[in-house]
């Protein structure tokens, strides 16, 4: 298993203190690095774009700058649902583009020491790139915490892509 910046599993005497924004997706709950979210926004209208992947909702004009929108059910494969009060869109710095992304509610900003951070089971990185993207797993108030590195959950043709329509 690779590792990266965020979880540091192979070094225990590092023990850093890392930051996640945590957010639920159909029930289950994801963090992402804190230091990679720029903002956390209300839905506001999307405008549609022709000829994109079915999990890029759309584009949005956030003070001035065009925002690629990607619905993070529809990137998982999960079934779709009503947007609500609780939806929100997190905006995420994806290798230096700006992308909003689509989950059903913010949670918290939580703080965990890097050593608590357990590695994903192995069978999940068996689907490989695709689940590249899970670095860790955390138990979190007796659920589990799903860590990503947003970094990786696309490919460079799709990040250039996204580049392209923002």
């Amino acid at each position: 298993m690779s590792t990266n910046a965020l979880v540091k599993l192979d070094n225990a005497k590092n023990d850093e203190l890392i930051q996640l924004v945590s957010f639920m997706l159909a029930d289950e709950e994801y963090g992402v690095e804190v230091l990679k979210v720029r903002e956390i926004i209300r839905m506001p209208n999307i405008t549609k774009m022709p000829n994109v992947p079915s999990h890029v909702e759309g584009i949005i004009n956030l003070r001035g700058k065009v925002i690629p929108i990607i619905s993070m059910r529809r990137r998982f494969n999960l079934m779709e649902s009503e947007n609500n009060t609780q939806t929100r869109i997190i905006i995420m710095d994806v290798v230096g583009t700006l992308t909003g992304f689509i989950v059903d509610a913010v949670s918290e900003v939580i703080r965990i020491h890097s050593s608590e951070i357990q590695p994903p089971p192995s069978m999940m990185l068996s689907g490989g790139a695709s689940q590249e993207f899970i670095t860790g797993v955390y138990n979190h108030a007796e659920r589990l915490l799903i860590i990503m590195d947003i970094d990786r959950m696309f490919s460079d043709d799709e990040r250039d892509s996204f580049s392209d329509i923002g």
